[in-house]
């Protein structure tokens, strides 16, 4: 298994409105960037991520498995846009801010705090693992 995270604004798609979509998960579509969309090709199903509201917020809010592999983005006709589905797990039980992770120094190597502007990124074990018990969170 592998982790992830996934970015989203949360007026436009929030950790509530992922919940909302239960089970059957949604797509995270709409990703025009190669290398987020390289990712999402090298993601499997169970593999899990972290549900991260940017803009205001600026925090990890929940646990997201992705639960259909890669296939064509359905919001375009365009075949080099892929996307993955993700359905929600559970909510952090307390938010985990950028500011937080940024001032972790065994985190000071993650990809959100490098590549800050990349919606989807890798998230290595001993990142997830922190960055869980930072949030009190099961992993």
């Amino acid at each position: 298994m592998r982790y992830w995270l996934f970015k989203s604004e949360p007026s436009v798609w929030g950790w509530d409105d992922q919940v909302a979509k239960g089970d059957i998960g949604e797509e995270w579509d709409g990703v025009r960037n190669y290398q987020a969309r390289n990712f999402m090709r090298e993601m499997s199903v169970g593999d899990l991520g972290f549900f991260y509201h940017s803009q205001k917020e600026k925090a990890v809010v929940g646990i997201v498995e992705v639960c259909a592999a890669a296939h064509p983005d359905s919001t375009t006709d365009d075949p080099r846009w892929d996307c993955v589905d993700i359905r929600a797990v559970r909510p952090f039980a307390s938010p985990v801010t950028l500011e937080m992770i940024k001032s972790e120094e065994s985190l000071a190597d993650m990809a959100l705090v490098r590549s800050s502007r990349l919606s989807v990124q890798p998230v290595t074990d001993t990142e997830w693992s922190r960055v869980c018990a930072m949030g009190k969170t099961d992993p």
